[in-house]
């Protein structure tokens, strides 16, 4: 895919949630079951990556990040021990894991705005989201060198 095919890829990915997140309402307490459903649907990651080089530092609930390369895609999985976050991982992969690493750099992750994420996250949890898209980024900026 081209740079504009990946942008619309990615864009479409965000829109798909941001369209899931409208079809619950206000409610925040669904919208948290909505998180918590995305974490459990977020495959088992290999005991053999939960390690600390690849366990997150800023997040105070515990997140294992791994990232591979295959055919120029950068791919991401995690383990997480709480379940809004793993909900929130779940997410983040949902949109940037398979794309190459100058897509997931560059991207402008919006959904997080428009479903209101940040506003409805404790300061810890809100922490810990942005520790993640940060460490995402580096390990996309760190592939793309």
């Amino acid at each position: 895919m081209n740079p504009t095919q990946l942008k619309s890829s990615l864009d479409a990915k965000q829109d798909a949630i941001i369209e899931e997140f409208s079809q619950l309402g206000d409610d925040w307490t669904e919208k948290y079951q909505y998180l918590i459903r995305q974490g459990q649907e977020l495959p088992e990651l290999d005991s053999r990556y939960v390690n600390d080089e690849t366990r997150l530092k800023g997040c105070q609930a515990q997140v294992w990040l791994h990232s591979y390369m295959s055919d120029g895609n950068l791919h991401f999985e995690a383990k997480v021990d709480a379940h809004i976050v793993r909900g929130i991982a779940a997410l983040l992969i949902r949109v940037l894991s398979d794309n190459p690493p100058e897509t997931i750099h560059d991207a402008d992750l919006y959904f997080i705005d428009k479903i209101g994420l940040e506003k409805h996250l404790s300061p810890v949890r809100s922490n810990g989201l942005n520790a993640m898209v940060e460490e995402i980024r580096r390990r996309a900026r760190d592939k793309s060198s």
